[in-house]
């Protein structure tokens, strides 16, 4: 993490500093998931897997949750049930759809990614202190309208 400068600039370069922010966390848990081994997924499976625990979704639902097409979402899963991520089961109540569910894998992985999540919460904290870490956490959380975080590549 760069050095914060001694004459901040004015706020309008908010924006910036939190997709900034963004692309840290990204690349910490890019980082991490590679370190522990799982060194074929990317990003925007990621992504898939946030939507896809605990219980399972649907390609349409992993489409929308993503903001893609359902062609380019089936394209996603099949490569990650190639991977041994993901599997497909039947749906409960649609004899029509495919629950589509992360393996033992797809939880290995994500239980990495979420190490490695914590891990940056921790290096941030050690450097703001505990107590801005916790102000800085609570004033994005009133702003920020939680849910869905969809991949920009």
């Amino acid at each position: 993490m760069t050095a914060v400068p001694q004459n901040p600039p004015p706020a309008g370069d908010l924006p910036l500093l939190l997709l900034a922010a963004a692309a840290e966390v990204s690349q910490t848990i890019q980082d991490g998931v590679t370190a522990a081994g799982f060194t074929d997924i990317r990003p925007a499976h990621g992504f898939a897997f946030v939507r896809m625990a605990p219980d399972g979704a649907t390609v349409g639902e992993i489409a929308e949750h993503l903001g893609v097409t359902k062609q380019a979402a089936s394209q996603l899963v099949d490569e990650l049930v190639t991977k041994g991520y993901a599997d497909r089961n039947p749906h409960p109540r649609d004899a029509r759809a495919r629950l589509i569910t992360l393996t033992e894998r797809g939880w290995a992985c994500t239980r990495a990614a979420d190490a490695a999540a914590a891990e940056f919460a921790a290096r941030w904290t050690d450097t703001l202190g505990a107590a801005t870490f916790n102000q800085v956490r609570n004033a994005i959380a009133r702003v920020v309208t939680p849910g869905r975080v969809r991949p920009s590549w």
